[in-house]
């Protein structure tokens, strides 16, 4: 079983990667929703949608709670802080001289 962390807090969840989430899992933390876009194995910001999964309905709000047929915990995480340092890096580098 491998480590999976909250997105928001990266607190470790005690659940297994790859499985289905019941839709009312938070974490015992900071009470995020596990079950959201930010823990799903097909979140990728790279991809239509926000999703590598084509046929998933669209979801606005990535950390909230959600329906997707599709979900399965990823046993990665995509934090907030990895996404603002992403950010910050693209945007020092888009800077540079």
């Amino acid at each position: 079983m491998s480590e999976v962390k909250c997105f928001k807090c990266e607190y470790p969840v005690t659940l297994e990667a790859m499985k289905d989430v019941n839709r009312y899992e938070n974490c015992t933390k900071c009470n995020a929703s596990i079950r959201s876009c930010m823990m799903c194995s097909f979140y990728d910001t790279s991809s239509y949608n926000d999703c590598r999964e084509p046929t998933a309905d669209r979801i606005t709000d990535k950390e909230k709670a959600n329906f997707c047929d599709f979900f399965k915990l990823s046993n990665s995480s995509h934090t907030n802080k990895n996404k603002k340092i992403e950010t910050m890096s693209a945007a020092a580098a888009l800077f540079k001289k």
